[in-house]
């Protein structure tokens, strides 16, 4: 028994806009064949999937279920069907590329320009994303490859490693430790932490703490309230310091300055992909970019 892509696709909108309404204007359907739609699911799938008793729909265990592999399976028909058409129109692939703001715009021409230099004609689209953000639209099709670090990888994406790169720490310029040339994890025992992601909700957050303990002291950890920007802004004005991966040396005009860590710190630069997808352009993407 096939399942319907449709179908599925009007599981996901009522479960993730609450009502039938919402969801008939978003499918563009009556609220009456949509409800029919997934009375029509249900059967073929044999168990209820929503709970419509008491005024409110409620999304059921068998119905979560299926809505997170549904939004697996209508990302690969997504990809599929793009697949076929570039192909059968002779149009050449664009790879999309989200990177999260824990990878820089800095790092990202660095790799670029490292994966062209080996295959020239490769033709890229990238831009910023959030993690979920990230996640959801490698899911869905409207990304081909992400760049992140430390994340882990949601249901019907692969995860790889393309490098490893040196940790440092970034603080104001009038920060007591801006003379320095170098300092050790053990010296910013003391010192507030600026980080993006909560911790047991971030990975890469969850590594930084790691490293943290393994120098012998538990951080203190503030989350930086203003996202997406870059990572050496978060330590102007706020008494923090940060962990970065820009290069040593005076950063953002001045106000800031990157400080070598002793003995060095490494962290990981992974890609996440959609895995039951095919895309030539991925795999040389990933071919020239891993070290």
């Amino acid at each position: 028994m096939g399942l319907d892509l449709h179908k599925l696709e009007h599981l996901v909108a009522v479960a993730e806009e609450g009502t039938f309404t919402a969801a008939a204007k978003r499918v563009h359907l009556s609220q009456q064949a949509l409800s029919s739609s997934i009375r029509a699911l249900e059967r073929e799938v044999g168990v209820d999937l929503l709970d419509r008793s008491g005024g409110a729909v409620t999304v059921l265990p068998a119905g979560r279920a299926l809505i997170a592999d549904a939004r697996v399976l209508n990302g690969v028909a997504r990809s599929a069907l793009q697949r076929a058409r570039r192909i059968g129109r002779g149009e050449a692939e664009t790879l999309r590329i989200g990177h999260t703001p824990a990878v820089t715009g800095d790092e990202v021409t660095a790799l670029l320009r490292q994966v062209h230099a080996a295959d020239p004609q490769l033709s890229t689209q990238v831009n910023q994303r959030y993690p979920d953000e990230l996640t959801g639209q490698l899911q869905s099709g409207e990304l081909d490859l992400g760049l992140c670090r430390a994340m882990s990888p949601a249901r019907g994406l692969a995860r790889g490693a393309l490098t490893r790169q040196r940790l440092r720490v970034a603080v104001a310029a009038e920060h007591r430790l801006a003379e320095q040339d170098s300092l050790s994890l053990a010296e910013l025992a003391d010192e507030p932490i600026a980080v993006w992601g909560h911790p047991g909700r971030s990975g890469y957050t969850d590594l930084l703490v790691e490293h943290c303990r393994n120098a012998g002291f538990e951080p203190e950890l503030h989350r930086n309230p203003i996202q997406g920007t870059p990572p050496v802004t978060a330590v102007i004005g706020t008494g923090h310091v940060a962990f970065v991966t820009a290069s040593p040396g005076i950063a953002a005009g001045g106000r800031v300055r990157v400080v070598e860590l002793d003995p060095a710190v490494h962290v990981p630069l992974h890609a996440l992909w959609p895995q039951h997808t095919a895309s030539e352009a991925r795999d040389a993407f990933l071919r020239a970019a891993t070290d």
